[in-house]
């Protein structure tokens, strides 16, 4: 975390026991004995101010993703050895001196461009070595059997990490990874099993390359992982990998966030979508933040055990238009509007689940029957019908039906700008997903429009230096 922390004795306002953090010009107080991030008592944050800027602790990309580097790109070779581990070109591939070594890059600056290599410290140098021949060589043995979560990629590698670096690493100067919160006390026995079978996984895959410590600390650490791990995302919210981000993960949750949180590679930033006024604490979103308070509190508490007291959950203003009944001579009772709802949520559940082992065909068809049924109490307006619409798009552009596509991507922009916060990166990726479909379909004008919309979004939350903005300002450019 590039910022400088200095110990200050409480403040008699707050009575709190704080340290002073600043990065850049922008300084925020901490809170060292409850989780939270409060801004300097002098001063004001104002929109788009960077406030932090956090690298990695430990992060696990996805198999496509280019490691060390969360970079989306097409055309990769596969590392010699594992076949598993995808690199930028022949320079980024392993040298025969280091086999399965991928030479440290910094993060991207634009995806059409080559990246520059940085001369690596020997430390860097034998960390990323020691990371990457974590998984190779279980993934040489396991071959198309090799299949750990996630979760247990990423705990492999801050077990890794921490033989390497038993000391706090920089990216630890407010909070240790030890230190996490685990909430073992609130796990109930269908999440103690999960992390047992996470464990199980972990010395299935692992026990030959690494050393364990015992069966309880892995419990806490899975536990501390599965609270405190961020989810890297690109421009279009694509999953790239998972990461932490140990004093990012001080931040509390709210409903009305005042910051959000971006990534350039595998540096956090978090920047202000709201003016933030000296005193006041600096909240971020754990969730997506488009349905009821009722389910945005089920979430929380199901995976972060707390439920939410800002002042969208507690004034529930936004939900009546949230779940907005269809406006018919004969309205709806409350009891087959409380039955459609309950159906809405099932049909959610289903469709995730019907993912891992449903044809795109067969899930277009779910969400389009589960629509026509929505239909006859909820307006298109209403969250449940976006989710299903969405769903619908997301399996039209796998099928490469742009058209359909688009036609769900315009029913949803509307009401997604009035559901989600100003500065929404929901927003922003839907305005993105727009412009490219409108480009690629052959109406510029429309096209460049929607681009240049997700370009105002996300110029305050990701920073106007940002390489996605470039890559976007590009697209236009060149059409």
């Amino acid at each position: 975390m590039f910022v400088h922390a200095v110990f200050i004795k409480p403040t008699p306002t707050q009575g709190l026991n704080l340290v002073k953090v600043s990065s850049g010009k922008r300084p925020f107080w901490w809170e060292r004995q409850v989780r939270g991030i409060w801004a300097l008592l002098s001063g004001q944050m104002a929109l788009n101010d960077c406030m932090i800027k956090c690298a990695a602790s430990c992060f696990c990309p996805r198999a496509t993703t280019v490691p060390f580097l969360f970079l989306r790109k097409e055309g990769l070779s596969k590392c010699g050895r594992c076949k598993q581990a995808f690199y930028c070109n022949a320079e980024c591939q392993p040298s025969s001196a280091v086999e399965g070594y991928l030479p440290p890059l910094p993060y991207l600056v634009h995806p059409s461009q080559h990246l520059q290599k940085r001369k690596p410290t020997p430390v860097t140098l034998r960390e990323d070595w020691l990371m990457h021949k974590l998984e190779c060589s279980p993934m040489v043995v396991f071959g198309e059997n090799w299949n750990p979560s996630e979760t247990v990629r990423l705990t492999a590698r801050i077990l890794a990490k921490q033989k390497i670096h038993p000391e706090r690493t920089p990216s630890e100067k407010l909070l240790a990874v030890k230190e996490f919160e685990s909430h073992l006390d609130k796990l109930d026995s269908e999440k103690k099993d999960l992390i047992q079978s996470d464990i199980a996984a972990l010395h299935h895959f692992y026990s030959k390359h690494l050393e364990f410590p015992d069966t309880e600390s892995l419990v806490v650490l899975f536990a501390q992982v599965n609270c405190n791990g961020f989810t890297i995302e690109d421009e279009e919210l694509s999953h790239l990998g998972s990461a932490i981000f140990p004093d990012v993960a001080l931040m509390n949750h709210s409903c009305c966030p005042n910051v959000i949180v971006t990534y350039k590679g595998t540096l956090a930033e978090v920047r202000a979508v709201q003016e933030i006024s000296a005193g006041d604490e600096v909240f971020t979103s754990y969730i997506d933040l488009l349905y009821p308070t009722e389910d945005r509190n089920d979430r929380l508490q199901d995976s972060y055990f707390f439920t939410c007291e800002c002042r969208e959950c507690t004034t529930k203003d936004k939900d009546k238009a949230k779940v907005e009944i269809r406006k018919l001579t004969d309205p709806p009772k409350a009891e087959a509007i409380r039955d459609m709802v309950r159906y809405a949520r099932n049909v959610i559940e289903e469709f995730r689940k019907a993912k891992h082992y449903k044809s795109p065909s067969e899930l277009l068809e779910i969400c389009e029957l589960s629509q026509e049924k929505m239909s006859s109490v909820f307006e298109d307006s209403n969250v449940y019908m976006l989710h299903m619409m969405y769903q619908a798009m997301g399996v039209c552009l796998y099928m490469q039906d742009w058209e359909g596509a688009l036609r769900y991507g315009r029913k949803i922009i509307k009401p997604y700008s009035k559901h989600y916060p100003l500065y929404s990166l929901n927003v922003a990726s839907m305005w993105l997903k727009l412009g490219r479909l409108y480009m690629g379909l052959e109406n510029k004008a429309a096209g460049e429009k929607a681009l240049k919309k997700a370009i105002a979004i996300m110029e305050v939350a990701h920073g106007k230096d940002h390489p996605y903005i470039s890559e976007i300002r590009h697209e236009i450019e060149s059409h």
